[in-house]
């Protein structure tokens, strides 16, 4: 009772000076009584208190504090600064208020009970111990003002049940076919997508293979009068993308049913119009009177996404990211959690790319980061397969000079060439995420659930995996975290495994790291056949994985010969297909700048 006895006090004194100080800029009779009171200053203490108190109880006859109805707490349950000064209209002052120092309790009319101090007046001395107790009073007085806001607040948020996201279409362009049935049946019986490259003359090149789309046409997806001036990044989004929606159902009548509000696209590119750009630069060399006027929005990344998002009609959340070789892990987590979050009930997400041109295989063979298995092509790409090195002066700049002489002192001084870098390929992969509720309405074919994922930084190199493999771990296990599933639920993993020598053994010991020697637990690599799509791999990739939750069939990895010392081939699917029937599937995407991704898929249930 003394407790709150002290609490009403204070507050009861606060309230009279905060709301004399509103009411007499409004009300003439109230300023005159302010005038009135700077004129008591020439009164003695005692007799300026009681004139104070007299007038405070003429003006606000009406106020009451209500302490046994509520008290001061109840009366500030009001949304606004207008439902404030209103409950202050019903309190009077109560008894602690005449028994206290009065309106002078809280230090806002100084020591001898002027008005000034409220006002900062610099003729009133207030002594230090007095301002530290006013501060004091004064933050707790306006921590009970404000507080019960909150528990307003909070109140007009109530907690909603998370919406699931399903697959329910895909859309693919890639070495291995164009259709995600024909793809995945490829992938399954081991075919190779790489070979020589044919759009250009390469002969100069150390490097003369890649994952070539040789056949590819827009016919039915995309008009003529665009398809000669883009980009061929922007026609693989394109094509992949609408034939996702078909795969998925979406017709046109569907298609107008649509709340074309809550539809959105979200496609990125790692490279984007390469090629665009390129034949602008040579334009330029004659005169920018020579330059394509689409050069310049049909070269960035995000104009796929905005073209594909035109000609649909659908204007809920669109734009692209671009981080690399992980830019489709990173797209599909986000257009997931647009839906999620109940921004969109319909996404079209993955990436594109189509960097197999002269400037893009120069640039990656600068970097030293491609295969130079000319004269066999099909055996270029080869996760995990055991890393020998020629005796030429090319060597993967991320392999040190110490690591190849040790190699050259085991085999007696001869060196072959095996794993010694990825190999480029091109295309795109789509996927059509959907609310499940709006899916199941519609009468969709649901493919697969999407679980989660999760992004991390290495945040130690441009190119090479950090050495103790830190960053993909973390990725990974708070994928997992965020999917609400335990390492034990998982049994596939679709790798990131590029054929380089530094970066599968990592991804390969983080693995081990996370879920252990799980007899389970099936490892593949898609690019051991199509090679690595850049931007476009990790959907493309996602897309393998529900084929194998769909299917119950995991496909091999091939050329997997002599496999590395550092990996366990318990783990590894071998050169056959095998049978699984996958709890949950994890996809692994890792670009340069350090950016991993994971995502996460299950059977729907």
């Amino acid at each position: 009772m003394a407790s709150s006895s002290s609490l009403a006090s204070p507050l009861c004194t606060w309230l009279v000076a905060a709301c004399m100080s509103v009411a007499c800029d409004k009300d003439p009779s109230r300023s005159a009584m302010l005038h009135s009171f700077s004129a008591s200053k020439r009164l003695s203490h005692c007799a300026r208190r009681k004139k104070i108190l007299a007038q405070c109880g003429s003006q606000f006859s009406n106020w009451s504090c209500n302490r046994n109805g509520g008290g001061l707490i109840s009366s500030f349950c009001g949304s606004s600064i207008q439902g404030l000064m209103s409950s202050c209209l019903a309190f009077e002052p109560c008894n602690e208020f005449y028994n206290s120092k009065g309106v002078s309790s809280l230090g806002f009319f100084g020591d001898n009970g002027g008005l000034y101090s409220l006002f900062g007046s610099k003729n009133v001395a207030v002594k230090r111990k007095q301002r530290r107790l006013n501060r004091a009073a004064f933050s707790e007085a306006m921590a009970v003002a404000v507080e019960p806001a909150k528990e307003i607040t909070t109140k007009k948020k109530p907690p909603m049940k998370q919406r699931r996201v399903v697959v329910t279409g895909m859309g693919v362009e890639t070495p291995l076919g164009h259709d995600p049935d024909v793809f995945y049946n490829n992938l399954l019986n081991g075919v190779s997508g790489i070979s020589e490259i044919e759009t250009f003359d390469c002969t100069q090149y150390p490097t003369r293979i890649a994952g070539e789309i040789k056949s590819f046409s827009t016919d039915g997806w995309v008009a003529p009068k665009l398809s000669k001036r883009m980009d061929k990044f922007m026609l693989y989004m394109l094509t992949a993308g609408k034939k996702a929606l078909a795969d998925g159902g979406i017709t046109e009548d569907v298609m107008k049913e649509l709340d074309k509000y809550k539809c959105g696209v979200l496609i990125g590119s790692a490279m984007g119009g390469m090629k665009v750009f390129n034949d602008a630069i040579e334009a330029l060399r004659i005169s920018y009177k020579k330059m394509n006027p689409f050069c310049v929005p049909f070269a960035t990344t995000n104009m796929g996404s905005a073209m594909l998002a035109m000609d649909l009609g659908w204007m809920g959340p669109n734009y692209s990211i671009s981080t690399a070789c992980a830019t489709s892990n990173f797209c599909i987590l986000s257009a997931a959690n647009h839906i999620i979050r109940g921004e969109a009930d319909v996404m079209l997400c993955g990436g594109s790319d189509a960097a197999i041109i002269p400037i893009g295989l120069g640039g990656f063979v600068a970097c030293r980061a491609l295969s130079q298995r000319n004269n066999d092509p099909t055996k270029a790409s080869r996760p995990w397969d055991m890393v020998f090195f020629n005796n030429s002066a090319f060597r993967p700049a991320f392999i040190s000079q110490n690591s190849i002489d040790k190699e050259s002192k085991r085999n007696n001084g001869l060196m072959k060439l095996n794993r010694d870098g990825f190999v480029m390929g091109e295309g795109a992969g789509v996927l059509l995420l959907e609310e499940l509720e709006h899916a199941k309405k519609r009468g969709a074919t649901i493919y697969a659930e999407f679980l989660g994922g999760s992004f991390a930084c290495d945040a130690y190199h441009m190119t090479e995996p950090r050495p103790d493999g830190f960053g993909i771990i973390l990725c990974i296990e708070k994928a997992l975290a965020q999917s609400g599933i335990s390492r034990e639920d998982v049994n596939y993993i679709n790798a990131h495994a590029t054929s380089t020598p530094a970066g599968d053994i990592k991804e390969f010991q983080a693995l081990l790291h996370c879920f252990g020697r799980n007899p389970e637990l099936r490892v593949n690599s898609t690019k051991s056949m199509i090679g690595h799509l850049l931007g476009a791999a990790g959907a493309v990739e996602a897309v393998a994985a529900v084929q194998a939750i769909r299917t119950g069939w995991v496909h091999p990895n091939i050329n997997l010969e002599n496999p590395d010392e550092e990996v366990d081939t318990n783990v590894l699917v071998g050169p056959k297909k095998e049978r699984l029937d996958i709890k949950a599937a994890l996809s692994n995407s890792f670009g340069f700048g350090g950016h991993n991704s994971t995502i996460v898929f299950a059977p729907y249930k």
